[in-house]
């Protein structure tokens, strides 16, 4: 009896020990060959772990690529959080093969408290629709009325469309991704922002054919920082008004950022013939290598035609309370300040400091030009200087400084994401538990048997 009982208990304790209660998309008949459809796998996975199976922890594991059709992984779920896991390679079906929704490839909506990190690849195959701009291609990764979401760790690539788009959401952590698309790569923004508040994007390496970030109407609260943008199209507020739109855009800043080789920096793009705001907007602590427009305000965008466009129509997105400062870098064009703001709706309270821009010609260090129309601020200490703007030696003491744009409120802190319930073992090594716990269980079981 007492052999017995000793037996049962060891058996016991180490089944808890050694046991993963988090859910492995293989379980679910998911194959990671890199060739078989592996999308109804995954949504019954998505379906098992939304109704509490598994802790709400769902892994991807490492190792295996699965390639995917359209999917969408529907809330409210029971679990809060859900974690999901991508440790392996998740890969888009090409345009010939693809079946569904066009609108986006990956879509999570209406789930509270998710997380999404790991250090896997989510591959939208995006060359072969690249081609057939007129026609509609995907987001690769769209999250709809996810509250209190964060992102880290992956790597994005080759999206047909955006790669990533963050729409309804409040109180979102972006940090450490790396999302990378050709330059030539057409509409392939790196992250879209809209109708969503308290987000943070921070620390992420992004190259597209697009804008690296786009913040977009509906828009409040959002905090970017650390980014590392180029080549793409730099980091835009915009673009706003589109066929009359009434947009909102305010409390943003962008700061701590570099933009290498790209056609803009600091952007702010609207429509003619739209309507609202884009104020308390800040960029500061940016750098500059080889940029084409590093500070631009363009109310007459067109899509990329803004130049041919001088229909000043009687309304206008309003931009306000915007600041540039700590700009420091060169310039690939002769301007580095470039404000083409609308006659009926002009921009106002625009401050610059402490910026200095220049030309790389021949090493010389030429300073940039300026251009402005119908544009009315404040600058100091700023190079190159513009006549539209005041010249100020103390733009501090100025009492309409936006300056409390960079002090954000920070999205909810999720609880940690590593399985509690996993020994570090199976939590390494991608959501599989390793064979030699079972030799080891084995083991220790004759040990038992032979002490008593």
């Amino acid at each position: 009896m007492k052999k017995t009982w000793i037996l049962n208990f060891s058996v016991f304790f180490l089944h808890i020990f050694t046991s993963s209660r988090a859910l492995d998309v293989s379980q679910y008949g998911a194959i990671g060959d890199g060739v078989t459809d592996d999308s109804q796998a995954f949504l019954k996975a998505w379906e098992a772990v939304c109704i509490g199976t598994g802790d709400g922890q769902l892994i991807v594991p490492a190792g295996m690529t699965f390639v995917l059709q359209p999917l969408k992984f529907q809330g409210s779920c029971k679990s809060t959080p859900i974690v999901v896991q991508i440790l392996g390679n998740m890969v888009a079906s090409s345009r010939g093969n693809w079946e569904g929704d066009k609108d986006q490839w990956i879509l999570f909506s209406d789930i509270e408290g998710l997380v999404v990190e790991g250090n896997g690849v989510i591959n939208g195959q995006g060359s072969s629709w690249w081609e057939h701009k007129g026609s509609s291609r995907p987001t690769a990764l769209k999250f709809k009325s996810c509250n209190n979401l964060r992102l880290s760790g992956l790597t994005h690539v080759d999206s047909a469309k955006a790669h990533i788009h963050i729409n309804n959401c409040n109180g979102v952590s972006i940090s450490n991704l790396r999302i990378n698309a050709p330059e030539s790569s057409p509409n392939t923004d790196g992250i879209d922002v809209a109708a969503s508040s308290n987000v943070i994007i921070q620390d992420c390496v992004i190259a597209t054919g697009d804008d690296c970030i786009a913040i977009n109407s509906g828009t409040s609260n959002i905090r970017v920082s650390g980014i590392d943008c180029g080549p793409g199209h730099g980091i835009s507020i915009g673009s706003l008004g589109k066929d009359g739109e009434t947009a909102s855009v305010e409390d943003i800043c962008v700061q701590n950022c570099n933009f290498r080789g790209t056609t803009n920096g600091a952007r702010i793009k609207t429509w003619p013939g739209g309507s609202g705001y884009a104020r308390r907007i800040t960029f500061s602590g940016i750098t500059l290598d080889n940029v084409e427009n590093p500070i631009i305000i363009d109310q007459h965008y067109n899509n990329g035609g803004s130049e041919k466009n001088t229909d000043d129509k009687s309304s206008a997105v309003e931009v306000s309370k915007v600041v540039y400062s700590n700009f420091v870098g060169t310039s690939k064009s002769e301007y580095g300040v470039d404000f083409r703001c609308s006659a009926a709706v002009p921009c106002t309270e625009i401050f610059m400091k402490d910026v200095r821009i220049e030309t790389p010609s021949s090493g010389s260090g030429q300073v940039a030009q300026g251009q402005c129309l119908n544009v009315r601020g404040v600058s100091t200490l700023a190079v190159p200087g513009l006549e539209c703007l005041a010249l100020s030696t103390d733009m501090l003491s100025s009492a309409e400084l936006p300056e409390q744009t960079c002090m954000l409120p920070q999205p909810s802190v999720q609880p940690s994401t590593r399985p509690m319930q996993d020994p570090f073992w199976v939590y390494g090594s991608g959501g599989k538990r390793l064979r030699v716990f079972d030799v080891v269980l084995t083991s220790f079981i004759f040990v038992v048997l032979y002490m008593y």
